[in-house]
């Protein structure tokens, strides 16, 4: 069970919604708020909201300058006082509770991968988890225009005040993932035993299903206008991936066969299949835009990220035109962030007049003026004065970090949408 973090208090409000209450975190110079994705993902829905850049640089300044007090979370609201300039301001951001049937589709989820819960645990909320959510229909990350802002200084967008309030939640859901599913409406404490009642409901022996009943013959159908029952439910989604069927057989292989690479494929097909199928069962798949196609030199990229035996991603890199370190390098992309993260590694783009001018503004509003660090720009890469890491700008204007390693620039971590972020992940400043 969760022990409280120092300063970590819990209580319950006047409607019995538990209530936690973490005291005011040290000032956070030189270093992003979020080094997780989920607390990068937070950030990025207060910055798309958010219609002034300046209201977002003036409240990363008090967070850093350590103005945000004790921050109390409780089901679709976080509060604390910002302290800005001497004048104290009571601030609130208010993100919509899930409801009951949301909340019963993602229990009936996370039952059924044990997995989930024990990364939930372990303060770590992998991306799947969310992916597997989403394809239930519930929604845990917010997105652009869920953080509504509430402040005493009466302004009508996010301010200073509620986005410092903001930057500090993400230093808080990097540490506990359980806040964010509180913002949601569940405490981790009723969380957990609904869970627990679940899965212990999941265990016991479910009684035979009553014997359909009989049909009836078409042609009577037809001709007396009868109306049909409606066709069953889609079947329902498999637990894990199918086994493919072994080929270690008395058999030889054909000559110039690899069974090994053939297992190997058709096990990653398996997967790839599952996959599809969760999509296809999920609500809205119909109105959602298929995935684009991948390159050959992508999916041997997807496939070496696999963990395949040596020989087979020896084999992937000369199919890929890539050498061994070069693969390597191209996998570390990817598990970053799939294929677009791949494009960051490996191509180069110069942005056009519009890009340059938002990434120009993005790196002003990134630092104060005297924490900016000396940047070398070249072609959507920019290069720190003096030290082995360097920005890279997607051409979605998400910024990836990066890292020199043996002469050559690494991934370092998965894109942020604030720069000053991204740089504390190649600096390797924001480890905790």
């Amino acid at each position: 069970m969760y022990e409280a973090m120092d300063g970590d208090s819990d209580m319950y409000d006047e409607h019995g919604a538990e209530e936690r209450t973490f005291a005011a975190l040290p000032p956070a110079h030189g270093r992003g708020f979020a080094q997780t994705w989920w607390g990068q993902a937070w950030l990025k829905a207060l910055e798309d909201t958010a219609l002034e850049l300046s209201q977002l640089k003036a409240g990363r300044r008090l967070a850093r300058a350590g103005a945000v007090g004790a921050v109390s979370v409780r089901p679709g609201r976080i509060t604390a006082v910002v302290v800005d300039r001497g004048v104290p301001h009571r601030s609130d951001v208010l993100l919509q509770p899930l409801g009951e049937e949301d909340w019963d589709r993602f229990l009936g989820m996370a039952v059924e991968r044990a997995g989930h819960i024990a990364a939930l645990l372990d303060r770590d909320m992998p991306p799947h988890l969310v992916e597997d959510a989403a394809a239930a229909g519930v929604e845990l990350l917010p997105g652009i225009g869920d953080l509504e802002a509430r402040c005493d200084c009466d302004a009508w967008d996010h301010c200073a005040h509620t986005a410092a309030l903001s930057y500090q939640l993400a230093r808080l859901l990097d540490q506990d993932p359980f806040v964010l599913l509180l913002l949601r409406g569940r405490a981790e404490g009723a969380l957990l035993d609904e869970l627990q009642m679940r899965s212990a409901a999941r265990a016991e022996p479910v009684a035979a299903p009553p014997q359909e009943a009989e049909g009836v013959d078409a042609a009577e159908a037809y001709a007396s206008a009868l109306v049909l029952p409606p066709l069953p439910g889609p079947p329902a989604l498999p637990a894990e991936p199918g086994l493919p069927p072994s080929l270690d057989t008395e058999t030889p292989a054909p000559t110039g066969t690899d069974p090994a690479a053939l297992e190997f494929l058709a096990a990653r097909a398996a997967v790839a299949a599952h996959g599809l199928l969760a999509e296809a069962l999920s609500d809205g798949h119909d109105r959602r835009a298929p995935r684009p196609e991948l390159a050959m030199r992508q999916d041997s990229v997807r496939l070496a990220a696999a963990g395949p035996q040596p020989h087979i991603a020896a084999r992937l890199a000369r199919g890929s035109d890539r050498d061994a370190e070069g693969l390597a390098l191209a996998v570390r992309a990817w598990e970053h962030g799939g294929a677009a993260a791949l494009a960051v590694l490996e191509e180069e783009w110069t942005p056009d007049a519009n890009a340059a001018a938002r990434a120009r503004a993005a790196l002003d509003a990134a630092w104060d003026a005297d924490e900016r660090p000396v940047l070398k720009a070249a072609r959507g890469r920019w290069t720190v004065s003096g030290a082995d890491a360097q920005l890279r700008l997607g051409r979605d204007g998400r910024w990836w970090p990066y890292r020199k390693e043996r002469g050559r620039w690494a991934p370092a971590g998965p894109a942020a949408s604030d720069p000053a972020s991204a740089l504390a992940t190649a600096l390797g400043s924001g480890e905790e």
